[in-house]
């Protein structure tokens, strides 16, 4: 058996990042990101936060100011440093969601915070998992930057667990899959039959290939499709929880081959936050969906979870986070865990990411299919 270990980028793990720092980036220089920058400079500090002079792969935070029509990317050598594209937009946008994207990711961000003012400023956020929202300023800025830091820095603070280490001992029984990966492979057709699979944006053509390879790293996204699905295969592997799972970065309707589109977990190393994988020998595979680590605490929690799908829909009356944590982290996973956990049924529940989309666990994929027919609302709600 040989091992590899793809990690978020060459040095990525290794990286030792100062809690609670942060340091400026960028050539914009506008009054009014001269004005939100030194806000939330001087209330980031007030919070606990240490200023570093020049960013490094040691901050925690960089806020990059960038200007709209040229943003400049922020190159960091720590996946943990978290980056935030701050932007001067002039007036409010008509569609904060396609007027961000675009500046989130050619600005290689992890958020995007795009200042406007109409005779009153506000901050409109983008996240990477397509999330917007808005803080208005309301007289008071010492409110208003309260309001900022609060959106922000919970996600600036989360753990990502995106590196992946491969293992070539999958057995040769299963290198075609099995009748759970056929599962699988079904409810992506079924997800792209319900038109629940595109991008909002091809980010492919948003961005070099250079720079696309750097997001691939950072964050363990392609781009091109959304959602996820994934079939327990054993209750109690030699690493916990064993489950198939869809990969990240490839088309979930055609989702054909073992160790590229489909992947064996075997289970999460929390020492490196590395999820181990079993693949086929002589297979280059692609990275498993970043929601890999939420799906394993699920699994590892309730026995009688089969299968979990993720959609970027939405459901009525269901329960959701509270805080729109990046994909891939440890807090989102944490949080969807402690919904699933709280359900009346967690073998049977609906459970919503705020700004996002939905986590649905059942017996199998095929009874999760069925049992949510003509129940999702495409329209993700957004605060």
């Amino acid at each position: 058996m040989s091992r590899t270990v793809e990690t978020a980028g060459i040095g990525l793990a290794q990286a030792t990042v100062i809690p609670r720092s942060f340091a400026l980036y960028g050539d914009s220089d506008t009054l009014r990101v001269r004005w939100f920058t030194e806000g939330l400079r001087r209330l980031m500090i007030e919070r606990g936060y240490h200023e570093i002079p020049e960013p490094g792969p040691e901050v925690q935070v960089v806020l990059n100011r960038i200007d709209p029509d040229r943003p400049r990317p922020y190159r960091r050598k720590s996946a943990p440093t978290f980056v935030v594209a701050l932007a001067d937009v002039g007036e409010p946008p008509d569609d904060v969601l396609r007027a961000g994207y675009p500046l989130l990711v050619r600005a290689l961000a992890n958020l995007a915070v795009m200042v406007s003012d109409d005779g009153a400023p506000a901050a409109h956020f983008v996240t990477l998992e397509q999330g917007r929202y808005v803080v208005r300023h309301t007289g008071d800025d010492d409110e208003f930057f309260a309001g900022v830091f609060e959106r922000m820095e919970p996600l600036a603070s989360s753990r990502l667990v995106i590196a992946n280490e491969f293992r070539t001992d999958l057995p040769e029984v299963l290198w075609g899959g099995d009748h759970h990966t056929r599962q699988i492979r079904r409810a992506g057709e079924h997800l792209d039959a319900l038109d629940l699979l595109p991008a909002a944006f091809p980010i492919e053509d948003i961005l070099s290939e250079r720079d696309l390879r750097h997001v691939k790293l950072l964050y363990g996204i392609g781009g091109l499709s959304y959602g996820n699905a994934s079939a327990r295969r054993t209750a109690d592997g030699p690493l916990g929880p064993e489950f198939w799972m869809s990969a990240s970065g490839v088309d979930k309707s055609a989702l054909t081959d073992i160790g590229k589109h489909i992947l064996l977990v075997r289970g999460f190393d929390a020492e490196r936050d590395t999820m181990i994988l079993s693949i086929p020998p002589d297979v280059k595979p692609n990275r498993v969906s970043v929601d890999a680590i939420e799906h394993w605490m699920i699994y590892n929690e309730h026995p009688e979870v089969g299968a979990i799908l993720h959609v970027h829909a939405w459901m009525e009356g269901i329960d959701s986070t509270e805080i729109n944590y990046p994909c891939g982290t440890v807090e989102l996973a944490g949080a969807v865990a402690q919904l699933v956990r709280a359900a009346p049924d967690p073998g049977h529940t609906v459970v919503g990411q705020r700004n996002h989309g939905l986590t649905i666990t059942g017996e199998s994929l095929d009874e999760i299919l069925d049992r949510i027919d003509g129940k999702l609302v495409r329209n993700v709600p957004m605060d």
